[in-house]
């Protein structure tokens, strides 16, 4: 999950600056508290220095979106909480026109994510909650995936191992509220998709099977016993195992790495955030999922605003 919403440049766009009404310094520049409306319907409320969206204000795009926060030389910069037409919406931490640090970003569809951002993707430590299961992942992202250790936390048991590009693999385990874990390990598959029609070429997909091993007691989760994803997948399968025999739990398997999470990709993100646009006094489109939220004003001149995508937009643009 693109974003779109580029603030207008007030510097760039020709003679004509739509009507402004405030303070102004001895260079007749926009200077202190002011309001303007642009040329493309956009308006701003706040601060102004020298020309220039600068301190605290209020933007308004004309396709319904808004940003309420910080600003740096007409750039998002600071805390700030950016509303899109569709609904979702951005509350933290912004550098240079992106959604940059601490954050929460509520999806369209109820979904939640709480944590650290990197360039409008989901990047660090962060919680993602599922708000129709109340599932949640509480782990490591790596570009708007999740990657390195986490756990995957359900309504009676949770899972907890190692993530590659969004994907279970390698050694974890399943804890159960009853007292119990089954250990095992997630192994890429290659599994054949498509061609059934001649003129089709099959293609090939990697999928996580789980490989059930040992029943015990619960034992302590250490997050360091899973730095190092993905070396111990390196194992032969039994003549015995298909892709459809190796997990001994299907079902398990299937809740381990079912929950797909949106990408970032609103620009936030191609894995489902988008990326916010430039303020622009142009008109911003907005489009929901991942790629399509946020609406008008960041980017720079023109540019587009891209939003977080939701998991269920996310796993709808993976698929493609």
């Amino acid at each position: 999950m693109s974003d779109l919403g580029s603030d207008y440049d007030e510097e760039e766009q020709g003679p004509y600056l739509g009507e402004y009404e405030g303070e102004r310094n001895e260079k007749e520049e926009r200077h202190g508290k002011g309001k303007a409306t642009l040329p493309n319907g956009d308006m701003y409320d706040g601060i102004y220095e020298h020309g220039k969206r600068h301190g605290q204000g209020l933007y308004k795009f004309k396709n319904g979106a808004r940003y309420i926060g910080e600003y740096k030389y007409n750039k998002k910069h600071g805390q700030g909480t950016f509303i899109y037409p569709d609904g979702s919406k951005y509350e933290g931490n912004w550098v240079d026109d992106q959604r940059h640090g601490y954050g929460v970003y509520t999806y369209p569809n109820g979904d939640t994510y709480e944590g650290e951002w990197q360039s409008h993707l989901r990047h660090g430590q962060g919680v993602y909650t599922y708000k129709d299961t109340g599932t949640k992942y509480v782990g490591t992202w790596v570009s708007g995936k999740r990657d390195g250790a986490g756990e995957l936390i359900h309504a009676n048991h949770r899972y907890q191992g190692g993530w590659i590009a969004d994907q279970p693999q390698g050694k974890g385990k399943y804890v159960f509220d009853i007292g119990c874990e089954q250990h095992g390990q997630y192994i890429p598959v290659e599994m054949p998709q498509g061609g059934e029609d001649d003129a089709e070429e099959a293609q090939t997909i990697v999928v996580p099977k789980w490989r059930a091993g040992e029943i015990s007691a619960i034992s302590q989760y250490n997050p360091a016993e899973d730095g190092n994803v993905g070396q111990d997948v390196d194992i032969e399968l039994e003549s015995g195992d298909t892709a459809e025999g190796l997990g001994e739990d299907e079902e398990m398997q299937q809740e381990g790495s079912g929950d797909a999470v949106p990408g970032e990709g609103g620009a936030e993100g191609q894995d489902g955030e988008a990326v916010p646009a430039a303020e622009g006094e142009t008109e911003a489109t907005a489009g929901e999922g991942e790629e399509n939220q946020e609406g008008g004003e960041d980017a720079g001149d023109g540019g587009e605003e891209q939003t977080a995508a939701s998991p269920t937009a996310e796993d709808a643009e993976e698929a493609d």
